[in-house]
C-alpha cells in the first residue's frame, strides 16, 4: 500500500510553519483557498504521510476531498470547520479543488505569557480527540468573518499587525471552544483538570524514553501514588493506562504510515526487546503489530 507510506524516509517527516509559508519567524499564518487555485498551494510532499508541528484550523466552504488524520478517514464537507493539533499524522488522498480559509499557529505562540490562558480551552486541548465542528449558518457567518479579518490583517503587514492577529485569534478560539462544548461530552472538557493536562503534556514529550509512572511523578514533583490517584479520579483511567495508550497511538501511526519493521518501531518507542513490544501491543490493541498493519491498510484500500 505505497500511498500510505513514506518509502524514501525511515520515519514520518515533520513540517514546520516556516516550511509551509513565505514568511520567516511567523507564529500565525492565514491563507485563502479558492476552487480554481488548487489545495492551499501545498508542497507535493504534503500528499504523503506527514506531521505538522503547529495547530491547523480550516474553514471549508466548498470541497469534498478525502483525507486521514491518524487512523480516521474524513471526507471534507462544505460549511464545516476542521482542526488538528501538532504531531498528528496527516495524509491527503487527493488534493482537489477546495474553497475556504486556513489558519495556522504554533505552540510557541500559545506559550507566550499573554496567550497561555488559551492553552486550557477545549478546542486546543481537544480531549474528545475530534477533528471537525459542524457549523450553523450563523456560526459559519461569524467564523468566516473573523478569519477574513485575520486574512486581511495578515496580508497588509500594517502597524500592530501581530497584536491584531492575536486579538482576532483569541476571539476565534473562544468562539470555537463554545461550539466544541456544545458538540462534545461536557465531562470530557472540564477545564479544571490541571494535573491531568500537565501529565498528558509530559507524556507527549517523553513517551519514547519514560514508560513508568514514577518518572512523570518526579517531573511533576509529586509522589507516584498521588499521581495515580489524581489521574484515576480525573480521567477514570490509571496513569499507566495513559502512558500505554500514547505508546499504542505512536506505534499505530508508524505501522500505518511507514514501512518500518516491528523491531525498528520498538526501538523508536524505547522498547529494548521487540518480542516484548509485540506482546505489549497485542495485549492492549488485541492484535499483533503486523496484524494491525494488515487490517488498517485493508480498511484503507
Amino acid at each position: 500500500m505505497p500511498v500510505l507510506t513514506t518509502p524514501d524516509k525511515p520515519t514520518i517527516p515533520t513540517y514546520s510553519l516556516q516550511q509551509n509559508g513565505d514568511r520567516c519567524n511567523t507564529m500565525i499564518e492565514v491563507r485563502k483557498a479558492e476552487a480554481n487555485c488548487g489545495d492551499f498551494r501545498l508542497d507535493p510532499a504534503f500528499l504523503i504521510p506527514h506531521r505538522k508541528d503547529y495547530f491547523l484550523f480550516v474553514l471549508v466552504k466548498q470541497g469534498n476531498n478525502r483525507h486521514w488524520i491518524d487512523f480516521m478517514p474524513y471526507v471534507i464537507k462544505p460549511d464545516t470547520f476542521y482542526f488538528t493539533v501538532p504531531q498528528q499524522v496527516h495524509l491527503k488522498e487527493h488534493a482537489g479543488p477546495m474553497e475556504g480559509l486556513m489558519l495556522c499557529f504554533t505552540e510557541e505562540f500559545l506559550q507566550l505569557e499573554e496567550n497561555r490562558i488559551l492553552l486550557h480551552l477545549p478546542i486546543i486541548q481537544n480531549p474528545a480527540g475530534a477533528h471537525e465542528l459542524l457549523l450553523t449558518k450563523q456560526d459559519m457567518s461569524f467564523v468566516e468573518d473573523v478569519m477574513q479579518k485575520m486574512l486581511a490583517e495578515f496580508d497588509t503587514d500594517g502597524s500592530w499587525r501581530n497584536q491584531m492577529l492575536t486579538s482576532w485569534l483569541r476571539v476565534l478560539v473562544i468562539y470555537l471552544s463554545r461550539l466544541y462544548t456544545e458538540q462534545f461530552n461536557e465531562r470530557a472538557i472540564d477545564q479544571c483538570f490541571c494535573v491531568l493536562k500537565s501529565f498528558q503534556s509530559l507524556i507527549g514529550e517523553h513517551y519514547s524514553t519514560h514508560h513508568e509512572v514514577a518518572a512523570y511523578a518526579e517531573k511533576l514533583n509529586i509522589t507516584p501514588g498521588y499521581l495515580t490517584d489524581v489521574i484515576k479520579q480525573q480521567s477514570g483511567k490509571t496513569a499507566i493506562t495513559h502512558i500505554h495508550e500514547r505508546l499504542i497511538v505512536e506505534a499505530k501511526r508508524r505501522l500505518l504510515h511507514t514501512d518500518l519493521s516491528v523491531k525498528q518501531i520498538a526501538d523508536e518507542l524505547g522498547f529494548e526487546d521487540a518480542a516484548y513490544f509485540n506482546r505489549f501491543f497485542k495485549r492492549i490493541a488485541g492484535v499483533t503489530p503486523i496484524g494491525y498493519r494488515d487490517q488498517i491498510r485493508e480498511m484503507y484500500s
